[in-house]
């Protein structure tokens, strides 16, 4: 997976490649938000309804058709067909619901359409067939955006200082115990973040992206998190009525096993998008938001990449500017490399040596020796110094 498609690592001043764990720079850039912005061919930011619903509408036929292919066909099947027809399934499933999951954060954003009723509308009703609570997750996913890297005020994947680790960590600084973190995290880690927070920025009090009293939100979002609510109630509903039709084991074939394949997609995309040894974390005295925007890196996920709608390999650019839609997303990227220059970060290693890599040398953050009180802050790994 990854390492197949379409990037190349940018090149350093001197023409030699960048090697993926390059430092990017930490100072504060030579060109401006605006710079960036003008870089980009005014329609990028052009968002056309109609290309929109037809991305959506393609990845709904597979969808179906798969769907179809399995209810109908694969009861009848002999025992050892039956064992290569069903993970065939859940993969296309798992691959392409990640895309329209893909589709309703893009309508969080305001990048679907011009019409915010109509990202509100389709959003809702994408995410909640998922069990995520839109309205929920796209306010704190905002605020997320709004201070990525931020070691105080970001939402989410904040790193954890040496002294701050669990005492249980060093027992799990090992292969075997590293496979079992990675296994839960990829399995649970979604529902346990919209649930508890797990992960999430600490709050004073108990945290929940279903619960409209949630620190998270501000009075006035309260009646958005009960709609996100009745829009999961809803999805549930449905669900309970399938598994009483059709029983339990047929609904987790057909529905449970490739929702739990797009919650690790989930997870494993956004990780890794905020996860590199190269990438800076700032306090207060050190953050603004076009670093934080760039302390992102891209990724290469093969054809997945397409499947995805180039989430994971232009997501610096959808930092920058989250509201340009996925199919002008890689012109744009293109066209803010030369700008960017050693600000930008692409790693196109393949995506499991990456992910067994990244969350082996990246487990907190401190400043560098004689960094003279510079709120920069980078991941270390060595927990015996």
């Amino acid at each position: 997976m990854g390492g197949g498609g379409n990037m190349s690592t940018p090149a350093t001043k001197t023409g030699q490649k960048k090697s993926h764990l390059q430092r990017v720079p930490s100072a504060k850039p030579p060109f401006t938000l605006g710079d960036v912005k003008k870089a980009i061919p005014p329609h990028c930011f052009q968002r056309s309804l109609i290309r929109s619903f037809y991305y959506l509408i393609k990845d709904l036929i597979i969808i179906s058709i798969t769907y179809y292919i399995a209810a109908t066909y694969f009861p009848s099947l002999p025992y050892p067909l039956t064992y290569l027809a069903w993970p065939a399934y859940w993969v296309i499933q798992g691959c392409v619901g990640t895309g329209i999951w893909v589709i309703g954060h893009e309508c969080g954003h305001h990048g679907f359409s011009d019409y915010q009723w109509v990202d509100d509308t389709v959003g809702l009703i994408l995410h909640s067939a998922q069990l995520t609570p839109f309205f929920s997750w796209k306010i704190s996913h905002r605020r997320h955006h709004a201070n990525t890297g931020s070691l105080e005020n970001d939402e989410v994947y904040i790193p954890r200082f040496k002294s701050k680790l669990r005492w249980y960590y060093q027992y799990l600084d090992n292969p075997v115990g590293r496979v079992g973190v990675l296994a839960f995290t990829l399995l649970f880690a979604w529902p346990l973040y919209l649930v508890f927070n797990i992960s999430g920025k600490k709050y004073e009090r108990f945290t929940c992206h279903y619960d409209p009293n949630s620190p998270l939100y501000s009075e006035r979002e309260r009646l958005q998190i009960l709609i996100s609510d009745a829009g999961v109630l809803a999805a549930t509903y449905v669900l309970y009525r399938v598994a009483l039709a059709k029983g339990f084991t047929w609904l987790v074939c057909i529905y449970g096993v490739p929702l739990l394949i797009v919650n690790g997609f989930i997870v494993l995309i956004t990780l890794l998008h905020h996860t590199h040894a190269s990438l800076p974390h700032y306090d207060s005295t050190e953050w603004d938001y076009l670093r934080g925007a760039l302390a992102t890196v891209d990724r290469d996920y093969g054809v997945l990449n397409k499947v995805f709608h180039n989430v994971t390999d232009t997501h610096v650019l959808h930092h920058i500017f989250s509201y340009i839609s996925h199919y002008h997303a890689m012109e744009a990227t293109n066209a803010i490399k030369p700008l960017l220059g050693e600000y930008y970060q692409v790693d196109d290693t393949p995506i499991l040596k990456a992910l067994w890599r990244d969350t082996k040398e990246c487990i907190y953050v401190e400043k560098d020796e004689g960094s003279q009180g510079r709120g920069v802050y980078w991941y270390k790994y060595k927990l015996d110094d």
